[in-house]
């Protein structure tokens, strides 16, 4: 078949994570009072990558009004890249060359060290190396990417301007021009984080679902956590973990949550064999990004929208998700596959494309982590590196890229 869509095979609204295997995670139920060093407030990606990270030293607990991993972590297409949505050139413009460099550099690492844990930990979630191919698009054209790719290769980051003949030769696409870089990889997200909840909880954290808490309060000593559940939670910090939905009290200058989707084809969709080892997305408004799963699926994304409650519109899932579908054939028109899952989420933007990584305001001892932009899974661990660095009292050198204003 050549795209259609067979609509009593279609999993609408489902995410294609959501079916992956190992996705068990052993979950308490909060039936009295409890003392810890470090409360994580989430259990998705970032509160895994947390609780991982601070389970080392610490004792922690950690909480979440849903079942783990059911959050915007299911929606995710794990794009693990460190180019970050603004290109380096832009972002310098926005926060100074200095701190754009760093922040490059620093996302670059945060992907090798990624790829570190997984092989350390021996986590099985489909962690695959792979290029990102970034095409020309409508607000990034072939003199922006050239200009890109040269600052980034000044910086040390391996990427190549790759002009239309070569782009075409290569990659049989029709663009202006693209970067081609190296450091990338992509991976199943519920499986990767199941596998740091669960290496969490052999060092030692428990894992409370589902409670939600209601009422945070701090004190000299430390903070106070009430819940639904009628027990408290007492904790020396506590640290928000909880994706897009941002907690009350915490600023978020020029942020906001948006809407995108997301499709998933059947396994082994006929595709180039580069496919199988490069992230596609594009310098377009909004772009189209996509790779291909280990099983041979295309996992494809894009449509982002302004409004936080548009994903939640069953009927334009389906529009969406033909448009998406729509553009991954005009520009791979030799590509056949069938659509398999489709979904949306929410999804957070900065300013910069940068996330907030800080301490509360007006709450000693804690500290909110949101991720935004593109890098979310990448912002994880480098958020989980930022805090953990600030409890120990040596500090982050690179704590100030992510405190909001």
């Amino acid at each position: 078949m050549t795209g259609a869509t067979r609509k009593r095979d279609l999993r609408t609204g489902r995410s294609l994570w959501a079916d992956s295997p190992g996705l068990g995670v052993p979950t308490r139920i909060l039936s009295e009072a409890v003392v810890c060093d470090v409360a994580v407030v989430g259990a998705g990606i970032s509160g895994a990558f947390m609780a991982h990270e601070l389970s080392r030293d610490h004792d922690v607990v950690v909480l979440d009004r849903r079942p783990p991993l059911t959050g915007s972590t299911m929606a995710s297409t794990a794009m693990l890249q460190w180019e970050i949505d603004l290109p380096l050139t832009v972002l310098s413009q926005r926060i100074g060359a200095d701190k754009a460099q760093r922040a490059y550099l620093r996302s670059f690492a945060a992907v090798s060290a990624l790829k570190q844990i997984v092989a350390d930990e021996g986590i099985r979630c489909g962690h695959k190396d792979k290029s990102a191919l970034y095409l020309a698009g409508d607000a990034y054209g072939r003199r922006a990417l050239e200009a890109e790719a040269e600052a980034r290769a000044a910086l040390g980051l391996d990427s190549v301007f790759l002009g239309p003949a070569d782009l075409r030769a290569r990659f049989g696409i029709e663009r202006t021009g693209a970067i081609l870089s190296q450091g990338s990889a992509g991976a199943d997200p519920a499986r990767l984080a199941a596998g740091l909840l669960r290496r969490a909880d052999k060092a030692g954290a428990r894992i409370f679902s589902p409670v939600e808490v209601i009422q945070a309060a701090s004190d000299p000593e430390g903070v106070t956590l009430l819940t639904d559940a009628g027990h408290a939670v007492r904790a020396r910090r506590v640290v928000f973990c909880c994706g897009y939905e941002f907690p009350k009290g915490v600023p978020t200058p020029g942020a906001e949550v948006i809407s995108t989707w997301a499709l998933a084809t059947k396994p082994r969709a006929r595709c180039p064999a580069w496919l199988r080892d490069a992230l596609v997305w594009e310098g377009s408004d909004p772009y189209l990004y996509f790779r291909m799963g280990g099983d041979g699926r295309l996992i494809v994304g894009g449509e982002d929208e302004a409004d936080p409650m548009a994903h939640a519109d069953p009927q334009k899932l389906k529009r969406k998700c033909a448009t998406i579908a729509d553009k991954l054939r005009r520009l791979l028109p030799e590509v056949e596959f069938e659509i398999d899952y489709a979904w949306a989420g929410a999804f957070g933007e900065s300013a910069t494309g940068l996330p907030s990584i800080a301490p509360v305001p007006d709450m000693d001892h804690a500290w909110a982590v949101m991720g935004f932009g593109g890098n979310g899974i990448t912002y994880s661990v480098i958020a989980s590196q930022v805090v953990a660095a600030a409890f120990r009292d040596g500090g982050d050198a690179d704590a100030d890229l992510y405190r909001p204003g």
